[in-house]
């Protein structure tokens, strides 16, 4: 076990008890604060400390179906309602602020260096209505809500107080740190367990040298991000023409410009009618193998050389103003040897980090929340914290990582062939209505008859972390994508002969829904209509193989016992 042990009865004596907490949580961000909030619920006594302060500036602003739906599950299972503030642009302009931006879509485009890009070297998937309809989370706002939420359900803070040493004994955990006041003196505090939501500058890898050196991912990307005012529509400046664009505008979602191994990101926060908030999210993420990161630039000169060398993306930012410092770092990508331990977890972006294409991030840290809070509830009233106990959490974190890197890293290879990014990025829609479904259809369940069973089924799957974990076929699906667009990669196929595998494995596939037009290469814009939309839920429930075709129809009976209409849903 990597942990550092002490005399445990010394270390707890000396501690008074209102420095004593059941569990102490390093990072108040939304990782930190909704697993703060659950535990407090269920009347935990919880130390939640970080080392800086809210509000404040965080990435990881574009929301998923997924996301939405584990937002749901927490909210439900641990009877937080005001988790559901989160879920939708609505309940958070609502609840929170007028600051979110609307998101209706995933939207791709092609950029080659100084040419204009090409409208048929696009993709665009419009998230179906049935799933809510997701945000642009403004993170100042939103995660200073869920801290002050946990803070309501009892947790206490400790806002700039870094903790310094964490020693770990067979009774519990010892935390040493001090706050960031002038003249402030150490302080210990005393728990029975230890969560680490800290992200990268994790005490935990630090102490325990937990970080795999080089990271273990195939995948490879530094970035640099910050915030705009006055970022142009990209419908505005592209000049092309109305019947060669998307159905719902690249404005109302989250637009990739896609670049050899890189990507442009814009995320508006003024995008709906009610949103205040002038601001946009940019980032540029590339590979930096390819792509070194310049010593004798500013992060600001080499944003504006990128801008140099793709025209349509700069006509976005002609009068635009950065209104904070850029953030530029080096390879993103961090793997751990282990992410869990005896009466400690290294959460979600502590434990590693891939990319944030594709939105991932908070989609992945709250499942995993999910996944340690429903056990670290049951062990504060039993008394059993090993890592035994746990070991889903660990077998989830590295799953999520893993398959994450195989699509992500197929997804940088596409971006120089656009036919085989067509194909990559129908593997990774295909099945985002189906992995979202089997999350509705537990809450739905469990809505119907309050067994928490239906949440527990969620985790009895091989594949940990497959945003569809109990598919084989998708697991197939998946690795030869990524075994194809390797071999693209390494010359020993073309582009297109690579994109051909890819189609042919997604006609072949009898569980790919052949509805919504993945298995039409021609059909690059994905906007499921509610016609469309009942039509998929037939063939999910009644047309489907088994494995579709049982998520098709719990799902589909989950809605009518709850009493709900599905026309009403979609």
């Amino acid at each position: 076990m990597v942990t550092k042990m002490t005399e445990g009865a010394t270390e707890s004596a000396r501690i008074p008890e209102e420095m004593t907490f059941d569990v102490v949580i390093l990072g108040s961000g939304l990782a930190g604060s909704v697993t703060g909030a659950i535990l407090a619920r269920h009347g935990a006594r919880v130390l939640l400390v970080d080392a800086a302060a809210h509000p404040r500036f965080a990435v990881g602003e574009s929301m998923t179906p997924q996301l939405v739906e584990w937002i749901h599950i927490l909210s439900e299972r641990h009877d937080i309602p005001e988790l559901k503030s989160l879920a939708s642009v609505q309940a958070s302009t609502r609840d929170i602020g007028p600051t979110f931006g609307t998101k209706a879509h995933f939207g791709f485009i092609k950029h080659e260096v100084g040419q204009e890009p090409d409208p048929r070297a696009a993709t665009q998937l419009a998230l179906p209505k049935i799933f809510h309809q997701n945000s642009h989370l403004h993170r100042q706002d939103s995660d200073s809500f869920m801290f002050h939420v946990a803070i309501r359900y009892g947790c206490t803070p400790r806002q700039n107080w870094r903790a310094s040493e964490v020693d770990f004994d067979e009774d519990g955990v010892t935390v040493t740190g001090k706050s960031a006041a002038p003249g402030a003196q150490p302080e210990q505090y005393r728990a029975k367990y230890l969560v680490d939501a800290s992200g990268f500058r994790s005490p935990l890898a630090d102490k325990f040298d937990l970080r795999e050196k080089p990271a273990r991912f195939k995948h490879h990307s530094r970035s640099m991000f910050t915030h705009y005012v006055g970022v142009k529509r990209f419908d505005d400046v592209s000049g092309h023409p109305r019947d060669l664009r998307p159905p719902a505008d690249w404005h109302t979602g989250t637009l990739h410009h896609m670049i050899e191994r890189g990507w442009f990101w814009i995320i508006p926060f003024d995008n709906h009618d009610k949103s205040r908030n002038p601001l946009c999210s940019v980032g540029l993420t590339v590979d930096e193998r390819t792509y070194p990161k310049p010593k004798d630039l500013t992060p600001e000169q080499e944003f504006q050389l990128w801008l140099d060398k793709y025209p349509a993306v700069k006509r976005q930012f002609d009068g635009a103003t950065r209104v904070r410092e850029w953030v530029s770092t080096d390879r993103l990508q961090y793997s751990s040897k282990q992410t869990i331990g005896d009466r400690w977890c290294l959460m979600s972006h502590a434990a590693g980090f891939i990319d944030a294409l594709y939105s991932r991030g908070l989609s992945n840290t709250f499942e995993v929340v999910d996944a340690l809070t429903s056990r670290l509830v049951q062990a504060l009233t039993d008394g059993d914290f090993s890592a035994e106990r746990f070991a889903y959490v660990e077998r989830l974190e590295q799953g999520l990582l893993q398959y994450n890197d195989e699509l992500v890293n197929s997804s940088f290879i596409a971006f120089s062939h656009f036919r085989l990014w067509n194909a990559v990025f129908r593997v990774w829609g295909s099945f985002i209505t189906p992995g979202t479904m089997r999350l509705t259809r537990a809450r739905l369940a469990h809505a119907r008859d309050g067994r928490k069973e239906h949440f527990e089924e969620l985790e009895r799957v091989p594949y940990p972390g497959l945003w569809w974990p109990q598919s084989d076929s998708f697991k197939r699906i998946l690795e030869t994508t990524a075994e194809a667009c390797e071999k693209y990669e390494a010359g020993a196929l073309t582009g297109d002969e690579a994109a051909d595998i890819v189609f042919a494995t997604l006609r072949d596939s009898p569980i790919v829904n052949p509805v919504f037009g993945w298995k039409d290469e021609k059909q690059r814009f994905i906007h499921p209509s509610v016609p469309t939309m009942a039509r998929f839920l037939f063939w999910a429930s009644v047309q489907a193989p088994s494995e579709m075709n049982n998520v098709g129809r719990e799902f589909l009976l989950g809605i009518v016992k709850a009493g709900s209409k599905v026309r009403k849903l979609l």
